[in-house]
């Protein structure tokens, strides 16, 4: 246990002291991310803070983590690395998104074929349980991208990534303990660390954002600490203490990004627009439009994010596809109401306008009787 606290203690330590470095180089190089159309901020930020993140976690794992008991750790390492240097060279000098597509393919076929880190068993979710190999190396790349992807997405607003990250990376902690996985546990908490000390730069007003060298790295780590705890309660492990709502309570824990992600890539499709093209339609956009501020944004959406993690521990008990059903129709309800809100917003401004505009004839009219 004094092994995890060193390692999340030197994470933070770790990034909190080199953030201020990496500020002052990126304003040397002018190396900012600029105001435009689809972005919120205003002013030229410097984006470079997931070096910060990247070199705090492996510094701190290096120096304090036990890799004996995780099988093809390597690979893992291998793939982190070509993740954080696609998305650094996008930081700098921009990738088009295939070509970032290609590396996260390659890095999650490489971990789901030479690693354990892939998802075998279903559950019992539609009544399926063991998959064939082809077809679970392929559900695992699917699933890591689409996380990765997620974090990624997500970082619209000052905070916002850094705090669904944080509290998705403290939950696996907290799973991976209570499991006896210290050195998983060890893992999770140096990233939670790294995150944690970015964040004092980035929470609004933020002074430096995450970038992709960031939220493909955090993504990246977040998909394989979802993976592993489906895998780890999986009834074919044999273990008898097993989760079986474990795909419910890794949906929840990672619900915002996810449900965001998944909503904004349908409505790009049924709009005939490329998945790849930002636009003003994820969810923080929507709160913003209501009035909140950044802070306020991503302390609603971590609260939203938090509230499901409770409601997935509380129904544990239940079967996989229980869980699934009620965080996913849960997500759907929740999901709709910043827009809800937002269109009942506007319908009372155009509510008013009428009444005003009304009122305004009235007047006139009886001042032309008047005359």
């Amino acid at each position: 246990m004094i092994t995890i606290i060193l390692a999340t203690i030197t994470a933070f330590l770790t990034s909190i002291f080199a953030i201020p470095s990496i500020i002052t180089v990126a304003k040397l190089k002018n190396l900012y991310d600029k105001p435009e159309e689809r972005k919120i901020h205003t002013l030229k930020i410097p984006r470079l803070g997931g070096m910060s993140i990247f070199v705090a976690f492996v510094f701190a794992i290096l120096l304090f983590g036990d890799f004996a008991n995780i099988l093809g750790a390597k690979y893992i390492g291998a793939a982190l690395i070509m993740l954080f240097f696609s998305g650094l060279k996008d930081d700098i000098i921009i990738l088009s998104p295939l070509k970032k597509l290609y590396t996260q393919l390659l890095a999650a076929g490489l971990v789901t074929s030479l690693t354990q880190i892939r998802i075998t068993d279903f559950h019992g979710v539609f009544g399926m349980h063991e998959i064939p190999l082809i077809a679970s190396i392929l559900l695992s790349m699917f699933m890591i991208i689409v996380i990765t992807n997620s974090i990624n997405l997500i970082d619209g607003v000052d905070g916002l990534a850094g705090s669904l990250s944080l509290t998705i990376s403290l939950t696996f902690s907290y799973l991976f303990y209570q499991q006896g996985e210290l050195d998983w546990a060890l893992i999770t908490l140096s990233l939670a660390g790294s995150i944690l000390g970015f964040l004092f730069f980035n929470f609004s007003p933020a002074k430096i954002f995450m970038g992709d060298a960031g939220s493909l790295t955090v993504g990246f780590l977040l998909s394989i600490f979802a993976i592993h705890y489906i895998e780890s309660n999986s009834p074919l492990n044999n273990l008898g203490n097993h989760v079986k709502s474990a795909p419910g309570i890794a949906l929840a824990i990672l619900i915002v990004p996810l449900y965001d992600t998944l909503r904004v890539f349908i409505l790009r499709a049924l709009n005939k627009t490329s998945p790849f093209k930002a636009d003003k339609n994820h969810l923080h956009h929507w709160l913003i439009k209501n009035g909140q501020s950044h802070a306020q944004v991503s302390l609603i959406l971590t609260f939203v994010n938090i509230a499901f993690i409770f409601i997935a521990l509380a129904l544990q008990d239940n079967a996989a596809y229980i869980v699934l059903l009620v965080i996913g129709s849960l997500a759907l309800i929740v999901g709709q109401l910043p827009i809800y809100f937002y269109r009942h917003k506007i319908s009372d401004i155009e509510a008013d306008e009428d009444v005003q505009e009304q009122i305004e004839q009235s007047l006139f009219s009886d001042y032309k009787q008047e005359k």
